[in-house]
This record gives structure tokens, C-alpha cells and sequence, in this order.
């Protein structure tokens, strides 16, 4: 797929880059929008995060799917089904006139929503040379990082100008230029009727699903006091445990083993994995923290989010380029170094700092983000085979999502904890004359008084709670800095080998 025109490569670049921001978009872009819907569709506080749930838990079941799928149908027709069905249940949703059909079509939505992200990135690497594989990852990731960060303003906007049921009208015109842009540009690709394997994909999606409400349900429930999470917690594990017996002995599994050979693609989805703990749980808590622990806004935590966003889309701009000079491996060192010491820099957060700190942490952590990113997956993805791609970038994603998820879950579990350790520590030593507690309080409170033990105690939970999010952030930073000595694991081939020269070095040095 890379002999294609230049004209050509750039409308399917446009397509595949519109489709993915679409999806990506839908992630977050209803998020604003949930108290509008609550109302209009007679939904309580706890069903409406179903329209969330659905989604999340649909397009993570599916997406292991979408490999196969690729092979079996080629790209190009599993993107524009893909693109096309996702377009008109947007409409669905739109018109959804009570909560069963919302949360109904939402989980449609993420089951074809899955491949779109997956495949969109395998087709980029597709069309483009190796030469130029980091500028066509630069580009994925701008289209990653920007439709999360537009969608609560997008989301907010339409809500309020129009109606929440715009947010996904939205996807109309967008879908009509992605469908318009792919099939027109994007070369065709040929389909291999490769068996399927039921069993792994049973046991996979059954595993995926458990884990995957374990961690949206688990903060709500209280995690294992409750007999659900235990119940989900233990089919996640069994189903996991049979898909991976199923895969060491199956002759032909839902995943080829040749990717579990591949020693680039092993350590770069390694440090993916783990690394996606970082990004996911940065977006979780610092939010959290500003509004619950310092007092801001959801308007002034947002405005205090988008220089980071803002940075590392300019970094992004820049480093596709570097990518062809620079040694990788380098790139990437020193970008998840940065991030790494970000999180060093937010573990010196107190109580009485001004907005200025969240701000340069942020601005750094999103110039780290920037720079290892986009090295990280293009070595990862540098020695697959184009016909591994598919199912590459597929497993990729998924052990991304998962990652992500379980880090939040047990980042959140942690916070907890922590909040309830620190809360009885402070409590037990605390004396009424105490400066740093009297600083908290209003000046005619007195402890001593009903009113002054309830705001005493509510400035020692917002202490215990700083105290909880300053050691999260220290975890995030050692867990980034134990993922540099993996970076070794990557080998950088030699400038000018094709992709299949690269991997039959690495495989001669593996």
C-alpha cells in the first residue's frame, strides 16, 4: 500500500486522521453534556454514566476483533463500514427518545467505533515509507491528543448553544468527508481468509469486559465490599487465564505469535503499557485535585489543562522530523524522562501554591509527552511485517486501554487508602492551636464549638487528601524512571534498511 500517489496518500492521510479524531472525539465530547441528558431522558445520577460505560466497555470487547476483521475484509472496506455505520448511529443517538435506547446505541456505537483507531494507524504505516513512518505517527498522534482535549469545549458549546443531542449530530458531516476522503485515497489492500479463532476471542472479550467494569463500577461501589466487583473480578481472571492457555497451544490464534517474536514490538507494547499508567492517570488526577482539594472551577482546572495539550501539539508538529535523525531510543529517553520528572515537580504541590506550578509541571509533562510518543511507536512497529499491522496496532491499542484503565483503578483504590492513613495520622496529633490547621479555618471558628470540629475535620480530610494525590504523583514518577532501563530492549536499525531488513537483523541479534 505505500506505491500509491502522493495526492492520493495525502486525502487518505485526511480521512484516516477525520475518522480517528471522530472516534476519539465521542470519548469525551458527551462527557459535559451528561447533566442535559439526565434530564431530557428521565435518567437518575447513576444509569446516566451508562451512555459512558456502554461505550468504554463495547469498543474495549471489540477491539481485539478488529485484526482478524482487517485480514479477513482488508482495510480499506473494514474502515469504511466502520466510518459509515458509526456516522448513522451517531444519528441514533441523537434522536434516542429515552435512556434503554441511548445506552442501546451507544454500545452499538463502540462495537463499530473499535477498529477505527487500530486500523486507521496500521493503514498509516502502510502508506507511508519507513523514512517517513514517524511523521505519519506525529500526525495519529496529534489527532489522539487533540479530540480528547476539544471534547468537553466542543461538548460544552454545543450544549449550550444548540442541544447535547448536537454532539452527536456532529459526526454526520464528519463522517460523510472521512467516508468521501478514505475511499478515494486509501490504496486497496488484499483480504486473507484466516480462520477464526472463537475460543480466544470468547475468552478475551469476556475477560475485557469483567476488568473493564470492575474499574468504571469499582470507585461507585467501593470496590471489593461489594459482591459485584468480586464476581467480575474473578470471571476476569478466569477467562484471562483460558485465553492465554488457549493461545501457547492453538495453531492458529485470534493474535499471531510472530508479533510475540518480534522483540521491538514486545518492549515497545511493554513500555506502552506501562507508560499508558502515566497519561491515563495524569488526565484523571490532576482535575480531581483542583477541584476537589484546591477549589477551582471546572472552567479555570480546564483552562489550567490546555497548555499541556497546547505544547505537545506543538511538539508534535516537530517530531515526526527529528524522528528520521535522531536515534530513537535517545528521543525517547529523554522525552519519558521529562515526563517522568514532571511528576517529581507536582510532588512539591502544597495547599497554598498559586495556579503557577500546575502550570509549568503540566507544560513540562506535555513537552515529555510530545517527544517520546511518537519515536516509541514507530520503533515499536518498525520490524512488523505490513501484514502484521493490522493485528499489531490492534493488541497495541488494546493493551494501551487496559493499562490505562487498570492504572486509574488502582491509582484511585490507593488515593483512597491513603486519604483514609493520612486522615487518622493528622487527626491523632493534632493540637487546636496548630497554625497550618487555623489557616484553614474561618477566623471566628473555634474548635471547640460543633461548627469549628466539623471545619476542623474538613481541613484535615483536604490536608490527608493533598497529601494522598503528592504521593500518587511520586509513584508516577518512579514507575516512569523503573521504564528507562526497558528502553535498551529497542534496537535502532540502520539508517536506509527497509522494514524487512530491519527485522531480520533484529531477529538475527534477538
Amino acid at each position: 500500500m505505500s506505491d500509491g500517489a502522493p495526492l492520493n496518500r495525502n486525502l487518505a492521510t485526511m480521512g484516516l486522521i477525520l475518522a480517528t479524531s471522530m472516534n476519539s472525539l465521542d470519548t469525551t465530547v458527551v462527557n459535559v453534556s451528561l447533566p442535559h441528558m439526565r434530564a431530557s431522558l428521565s435518567a437518575s445520577p447513576e444509569q446516566i454514566t451508562w451512555v459512558i460505560t456502554s461505550y468504554i466497555v463495547a469498543s474495549a470487547v471489540m477491539t481485539p476483533l478488529s485484526g482478524w476483521l482487517a485480514r479477513r475484509f482488508s482495510m480499506k472496506v473494514l474502515l469504511l463500514a466502520s466510518v459509515a455505520t458509526f456516522t448513522v448511529i451517531s444519528v441514533f443517538c441523537g434522536i434516542a427518545g429515552n435512556l434503554e435506547q441511548m445506552v442501546g446505541f451507544r454500545l452499538l456505537q463502540g462495537i463499530v467505533g473499535a477498529p477505527l483507531m487500530p486500523i486507521a494507524q496500521a493503514a498509516l504505516l502502510n502508506i507511508y515509507p519507513a523514512e517517513r513512518h514517524g511523521r505519519a505517527m506525529a500526525l495519529y498522534m496529534m489527532a489522539i491528543v487533540a479530540a480528547p482535549v476539544c471534547g468537553p469545549m466542543v461538548g460544552g458549546f454545543l450544549t449550550d448553544q444548540l442541544s447535547w443531542r448536537w454532539c452527536f449530530y456532529i459526526n454526520v458531516p464528519a463522517g460523510i468527508a472521512a467516508l468521501l476522503l478514505i475511499w478515494s485515497g486509501l490504496p486497496k489492500d488484499k483480504a486473507d481468509a484466516r480462520r477464526f479463532d472463537f475460543l480466544g476471542f470468547g475468552s478475551l472479550a469476556v475477560g475485557i469486559a469483567a476488568l473493564q467494569l470492575m474499574v468504571d463500577r469499582g470507585p461507585t461501589l467501593d470496590w471489593f465490599s461489594s459482591h459485584e466487583i468480586w464476581i467480575e473480578a474473578i470471571v476476569a481472571l478466569i477467562a484471562f487465564w483460558v485465553y492465554l492457555a488457549h493461545t501457547i497451544t492453538a495453531k492458529d490464534p485470534l493474535f499471531p505469535t510472530a508479533l510475540f517474536r518480534d522483540r521491538n514490538y514486545v518492549a515497545g507494547g511493554t513500555v506502552g503499557f506501562l507508560v499508558s499508567w502515566l497519561l491515563y492517570c495524569s488526565m484523571v488526577l490532576l482535575p480531581l485535585m483542583m477541584q476537589g482539594v484546591l477549589g477551582y472551577s471546572v472552567a479555570q482546572a480546564g483552562a489550567l489543562a490546555t497548555p499541556r495539550g497546547l505544547v505537545m501539539l506543538g511538539i508534535l508538529q516537530v517530531i515526526g522530523r527529528l524522528d528520521a535523525i535522531f536515534d530513537r531510543r535517545l528521543l525517547i529517553c529523554f522525552g519519558l524522562s521529562l515526563m517522568s520528572f514532571s511528576f517529581v515537580m507536582m510532588g512539591a504541590f502544597d495547599l497554598s501554591m498559586t495556579h503557577d506550578p500546575i502550570i509549568w509541571s503540566t507544560v513540562v509533562q506535555g513537552i515529555g509527552q510530545g517527544i517520546f510518543i511518537v519515536p516509541l511507536t514507530t520503533l515499536t512497529f518498525l520490524t512488523i511485517p505490513a501484514d502484521l499491522r493490522a493485528d499489531a496496532s490492534t493488541l497495541s491499542n488494546l493493551l494501551r486501554n487496559i493499562g490505562g484503565s487498570v492504572g486509574v483503578a488502582a491509582v484511585q483504590a490507593l488515593t483512597a487508602t491513603n486519604i483514609q492513613t493520612m486522615h487518622a495520622s493528622l487527626a491523632a496529633n493534632v493540637r487546636p492551636d496548630d497554625p497550618v490547621l487555623r489557616a484553614g479555618l474561618a477566623p471566628f471558628l473555634r474548635p471547640d464549638t460543633a461548627a469549628g470540629a466539623t471545619a476542623l475535620n474538613d481541613e484535615i480530610t483536604r490536608q490527608a487528601t493533598m497529601v494522598a494525590y503528592v504521593n500518587d504523583f511520586w509513584l508516577l514518577a518512579a514507575i516512569g524512571f523503573a521504564c528507562l532501563p526497558l528502553i535498551l530492549m529497542l534496537r535502532q536499525p540502520k539508517r536506509g534498511a527497509s522494514i524487512g531488513e530491519a527485522a531480520v537483523a533484529d531477529a538475527i541479534h534477538a
